[in-house]
């Protein structure tokens, strides 16, 4: 069996996951939220039906910021479920009806890291708890920044109000998860993703606009 190629491409569409739904027999709102609901579906599976509660999420974007020079911007910020202060990229919800997803990695970018960026492309497309979650999230990769001039600035608010954000070293974020400091999904995919993505030089790197799968056909 020959060496892999350096972007991947002699195993694609060998490794890839597949669209196949089964049959809902019953669905109910159990929960409806501020952000996303809690749907029960009765499912049939196999030779019998299962029963599941499904957290049906708007989906979202998360931007490693890179600077070029070894570093990325994190925001550290709480977050009440694990009952911790997290270091993550910049990220928000796509929960504006129609907007697009990079369209929202931008206003997310400059509103968290006062932030804007002339090069975008998407890094990595994960599903946050795909046992129990429909969350789908895209990582970008933004580069060329520039700072939102003062005067443009967004006023955070409510728990946007106190983050703290920082210029840190990709290598000590790498580090970092290797202790085990840091565990949150999206600085842990996209601190690997963006390691992978210098060390094969930008080769396996998408458009920002490349097709989203893991959204298709989805409730939401």
């Amino acid at each position: 069996m020959g060496a892999p190629s350096r972007d991947g491409s002699a195993t694609a569409g060998l490794l890839a996951d597949r669209r196949a739904p089964r049959e809902v027999l019953d669905t109910s709102t159990v929960f409806a939220g501020r952000v996303w609901s809690v749907d029960r579906d009765v499912v049939r599976l196999g030779d019998g039906d299962v029963t599941r509660d499904v957290v049906r999420h708007p989906g979202a974007v998360a931007i490693m910021a890179y600077d070029g020079e070894g570093a990325v911007f994190l925001v550290h910020q709480y977050r009440h479920p694990v009952r911790r202060e997290l270091w993550e990229p910049p990220a928000g919800l796509l929960d504006v009806e129609g907007e697009d997803p990079l369209e929202a990695a931008r206003r997310e970018l400059a509103e968290e890291a006062d932030l804007t960026a002339r090069t975008w492309h998407v890094l990595a497309d994960v599903y946050a708890s795909p046992g129990g979650s429909s969350e789908a999230i895209r990582l970008y990769l933004a580069r060329d920044l520039a700072p939102v001039p003062p005067d443009e600035r967004h006023a955070r608010e409510a728990e946007e109000r106190d983050m703290e954000g920082r210029w840190v070293a990709l290598g000590d974020v790498l580090a970092a998860i290797a202790r085990g400091d840091v565990g949150g999904p999206t600085v842990t995919i996209g601190a690997y993703a963006l390691d992978a993505a210098i060390r094969s030089d930008w080769a396996a790197l998408r458009p920002a606009d490349a097709p989203w799968p893991a959204r298709e056909g989805v409730p939401r």
